[in-house]
C-alpha cells in the first residue's frame, strides 16, 4: 500500500524590504491586519470563556496578577522581550513581526472591553471552541500574508537552528516552559489549554494553503548581497501552535527531524 506524502506548503522567507517589494501589497496588508485583529478577538473569547487559555496566554494572564496591566498589554511586553532574543539568534523581523507584537495585544484588550462574561457552561464552551477555531483562521491569514513571522516563531526557528533540535521539540519545550511559569504566577490554564494545544496546529495547517499570497517571482530570487531579496523555500509545515512557521532553507522536510539531518 502506497502512503502519499502530505502536500508541501510553500512560503517565502523574505527580508523586510523585499516583503514590501514582493507585489500584491494591498491584499497582503489587509489580510495581515485582518488576521491580527481576528487573533486578538479569539484571545478575548477564550479569556471570557474561563475554560483555559493558550500556553503563551497562560503566561500573560499570570503577569497580570503581579503587575497593573491587562492581558493584552502583557502580550505586547512579552512579545518585545522575546524579540530581544532574536538578536543573538540572528533572526530578521518583518512588518508583520512588529505588527504582531502590537496589534494583537491592543485588540485583545479592546475586545475584552466589549465582551461580557457568560455564566452558562454551554456558552463558555462555545466561546472556547469559537476562540480556537478563529485563532486557527487568524494564524493562517497573517502567516499567509507573508510579511514576517511572529515573535515567538522567530524564537522557535532560531533556537531550532542553533541547537539542531526539531521544531516540534523546541516548540513543545517552549510552551511547557511558559505554561509552567504562567501557572506559578497564577495564570489561567484548564481543559481549554489542552484542547488548544492538540488542535491549533492541524487547524492552522488545514486553513493555510488557500490564504497564502505568493510574492512576485522577482522577489523570490536570492540576493547576491546576502538574502535581502529573500529566497523561496518550501516544506511540510506541521503547525504546532498559535503561530505558524515560515521555514528557513534547512527547515523544509518536516519538523520532527533535527536540522543537521535535513537537506534543502
Amino acid at each position: 500500500m502506497t502512503t502519499l506524502a502530505p502536500p508541501r506548503i510553500l512560503l517565502s522567507d523574505l527580508g523586510p524590504i523585499a516583503q514590501l517589494r514582493a507585489g500584491r501589497l494591498t491584499r497582503r496588508i489587509v489580510q495581515l491586519y485582518a488576521g491580527l485583529l481576528l487573533y486578538g478577538f479569539s484571545i478575548a473569547l477564550m479569556v471570557r470563556g474561563h475554560l483555559g487559555l493558550a500556553p503563551w496566554d497562560v503566561l500573560h494572564s499570570g503577569l497580570t496578577q503581579h503587575f497593573p496591566i491587562d492581558i493584552g498589554a502583557a502580550l505586547v511586553i512579552v512579545s518585545f522581550v522575546v524579540m530581544l532574543a532574536w538578536i543573538p539568534l540572528r533572526e530578521m523581523p518583518g512588518i508583520g513581526t512588529v505588527s504582531n507584537a502590537i496589534v494583537i495585544g491592543v485588540s485583545t484588550d479592546a475586545f475584552l472591553l466589549v465582551l461580557g462574561t457568560p455564566h452558562q457552561i454551554w456558552l463558555r464552551t462555545a466561546f472556547l471552541v469559537a476562540g480556537i477555531a478563529l485563532q486557527g483562521l487568524a494564524t493562517a491569514a497573517y502567516i499567509g500574508a507573508q510579511l514576517g513571522r511572529g515573535p515567538r516563531d522567530g524564537l522557535m526557528t532560531g533556537l531550532a537552528r542553533r541547537t539542531g533540535r526539531s521544531l516540534r521539540l523546541v516548540r513543545t519545550l517552549m510552551e511547557l516552559t511558559v505554561v509552567a511559569i504562567g501557572l506559578l504566577l497564577g495564570g489561567v490554564a484548564g481543559l481549554g489549554t489542552i484542547v488548544y494545544a492538540v488542535s491549533i496546529g492541524p487547524l492552522s495547517q488545514a486553513l493555510l494553503p488557500p490564504l497564502i499570497v505568493q510574492p512576485a517571482a522577482e522577489a523570490q530570487i536570492p540576493s547576491a548581497l546576502g538574502g535581502e531579496h529573500g529566497r523561496r523555500v518550501g516544506g511540510d509545515q506541521h503547525l504546532d501552535g498559535g503561530e505558524a512557521v515560515v521555514a528557513e532553507p534547512l527547515l523544509t522536510q518536516g519538523v520532527d527531524a533535527p536540522l543537521e539531518q535535513r537537506r534543502p
